[in-house]
């Protein structure tokens, strides 16, 4: 799964996909704009088949989180 967030992530910002950690902040470290942000969540949304509450994705501060709250909603 980290693979797959790595992958999309690199869409939005210049960095090399190993590079990427469970704890790297994506406001922070990575830069995403509000914009890169929705556009992430919705990417990540279509590739894992989930729906991520507003509420929750407005909490999504590293990749962990990201991945934790993907394998909440999975099917």
């Amino acid at each position: 799964m980290l693979d797959k967030i790595r992958k999309i992530l690199c869409e939005f910002v210049d960095v090399a996909p190993e590079e990427i950690t469970l704890d790297t902040d994506i406001h922070t470290d990575l830069a995403l704009n509000s914009l890169e942000l929705v556009n992430f969540a919705v990417e990540v949304e279509e590739e894992f088949d989930v729906v991520i509450p507003d509420k929750e994705a407005m909490g999504i501060h590293t990749v962990g989180d990201v991945i934790n709250i993907v394998k909440k909603y999975m099917k």
